[in-house]
């Protein structure tokens, strides 16, 4: 088969930040099918642009003989304003335009991607242009999501707007992709059949992750890591001030926070007025030199800000990173799924509170060596099970040849 991604935010595996696409992608071509991720050429987390003025619009990159990806120049934007808004927009009119893609087989199947919906409006018209299968893939549930987390109102035009464009793409997709565990509920009320509704996790390539290795030894520091966005819904404000109760309950605890985002700026600047001296902000890592990055600590936080939006159920990438590197980890989130306490791997506390955070790490910085490897093993043998890409993508796999097919 021929599949094409459409992916706002896809990123090659040489890029910080998520990998799901491109790990699927692999796997999929592995099996002889031909995929085509396409995606934007600018990448807000480093302020890079693959592709500038003096530029063409389109830019192909082969990965392999069958995988690929269309790099679509689209305007640097900083923030969520207007320039964000017209970042959307230009990579939504230019896919449609289809300048790129007109050299390319014509596919047999386009999955488009949220967490944007013009991103997979615009791959459920060029499906319909092409008379292949569409399938809509959730990664986060847009307009509900900017309501819950970025203070919209319900009534505001524009979340009005999408409301009407999400149910149209679920309606008008043969199959719907979520990463949410519980929100089948959810997008069956706006209009998708149960039947077509299929759960596909974030996962890992375990290759790439390598064999887990075990903690460094007793030391007079103790790691407690943060790889991944800093944004406002990762609740990092909440770490930082876990961090002001761990000087006085445990000074051995050290925190790495790696990675970038909007918030970093002004989460720098507010450990800096809280005098914090056990924190380290370090910048984002290419996923191909993550997980050497990951083996340095001894335990990892995994926070998200309340929000009654989690109540679908969360697939946050990081997670499966730190389980697959072998150490227990604290999980700081309101949602139903708590993938920690099934593999029992750490230590589950509520979102937004400092103090419950700050006792749990010294928990875990407490426990004998045994104890923490022990632990570290249990989340390893759950993304193996769980979380494998390879798995994944063949769970991918039959639905697409199934949408194909019409089933």
């Amino acid at each position: 088969m021929r599949l094409w991604i459409v992916n706002h935010y896809a990123k090659t595996s040489d890029s910080a930040g998520g990998s799901r696409h491109v790990s699927l992608a692999r796997e999929l071509a592995a099996q002889g099918h031909e995929v085509t991720i396409i995606a934007s050429s600018y990448d807000a987390k480093t302020g890079v642009n693959k592709l500038d003025a003096s530029d063409s619009v389109w830019s192909r990159q082969c990965l392999s003989e069958r995988l690929s990806f269309i790099w679509i120049r689209v305007p640097s934007y900083s923030g969520n304003d207007t320039t964000r808004v017209k970042n959307m927009l230009a990579f939504a009119w230019r896919v449609l335009r289809r300048t790129g893609l007109q050299d390319l087989p014509s596919p047999d199947a386009v999955l488009g991607s949220s967490p944007h919906l013009l991103a997979a409006a615009a791959a459920e018209r060029l499906a319909h242009r092409y008379k292949a299968a569409f399938l809509f893939e959730v990664r986060d549930l847009w307009p509900e999501t900017l309501v819950a987390l970025g203070g919209m109102s319900s009534s505001h035009p524009a979340i009005i707007g999408m409301s009407f464009l999400e149910r149209r793409l679920y309606q008008r997709a043969r199959k719907v992709i979520t990463l949410l565990p519980q929100s089948i509920e959810y997008i069956a009320r706006r209009g998708a059949s149960p039947s077509k509704i299929h759960w596909i996790p974030n996962g890992i390539a375990l290759d790439q992750a390598g064999e887990p290795a075990p903690p460094k030894g007793e030391s007079d520091s103790f790691t407690i890591m943060y790889a991944g966005a800093h944004g406002r819904a990762n609740g990092l404000d909440t770490v930082l001030q876990s961090a002001k109760y761990m000087e006085t309950i445990n000074p051995r605890v050290k925190y790495r926070l790696v990675g970038d985002g909007p918030e970093k700026p002004k989460l720098m600047q507010q450990a800096k007025d809280m005098g914090l001296r056990n924190v380290a902000f370090e910048p984002a890592v290419p996923k191909t030199q993550i997980f050497d990055v990951l083996r340095q600590a001894d335990a990892f936080i995994m926070p998200l800000r309340d929000s009654p939006v989690f109540k679908w159920g969360v697939s946050p990438n990081k997670l499966f990173d730190y389980m697959a590197v072998g150490r227990p980890i604290v999980y700081a989130i309101n949602a139903p799924n708590d993938p920690v306490a099934e593999a029992r791997a750490g230590v589950s506390i509520r979102a937004d509170d400092p103090r419950a955070m700050a006792e749990a790490i010294d928990k875990l910085a407490r426990l004998s060596m045994p104890e923490r490897v022990e632990m570290g093993f249990r989340a390893r043998e759950y993304v193996e099970e769980h979380h494998d890409i390879k798995r994944l993508a063949k769970t991918l796999e039959a639905i697409v040849l199934e949408a194909i097919r019409g089933v």
